[in-house]
């Protein structure tokens, strides 16, 4: 089979058989002609666009914050606040790679907060339920 290759501004054309690759030619890669076209028309002047607003700083509870370990998206939160959990118990599940994994919770206790909601989309790290 026959290939063209373009490496760092150069195109190479290669033949491969079973076992051994030849070298056919060698040239320079050339970009292509411009083509004319007509002088766009002066755009109106554009408003400034501006940057998206950053997401509102969450005031936590006092407790021990369950994290998630992995970017992602929240199916499903198992918990509300005031919920007693016990260590092991399904707080959230989290898409990641299409992939359900269940966050649980690290000890026996209270939910102070829940941080997230379903639907939600949420970096590693970042704050899901405050357990109290």
């Amino acid at each position: 089979m026959k290939y063209k290759v373009t490496l760092n501004g150069k195109t190479y054309e290669v033949e491969v058989e079973k076992g051994k690759a030849i070298l056919l030619d060698e040239y320079e890669a050339l970009a292509p002609a411009p083509t004319q076209t007509a002088a766009p028309a002066p755009a109106a002047q554009a408003a400034p666009v501006a940057a998206p607003a950053a997401a509102a700083p969450v005031n936590l509870a006092a407790g021990e914050t369950v994290s998630a370990p992995m970017p992602g998206n929240i199916l499903r939160v198992d918990v509300k606040q005031g919920d007693t959990v016990k260590a092991g118990q399904i707080l959230v599940i989290l898409e990641a790679m299409k992939m359900e994994n269940e966050i649980v919770s690290p000890k026996d206790g209270t939910v102070a907060q829940v941080v997230t909601s379903k639907g939600a989309v949420v970096d590693t790290g970042a704050p899901l339920v405050i357990i109290a």
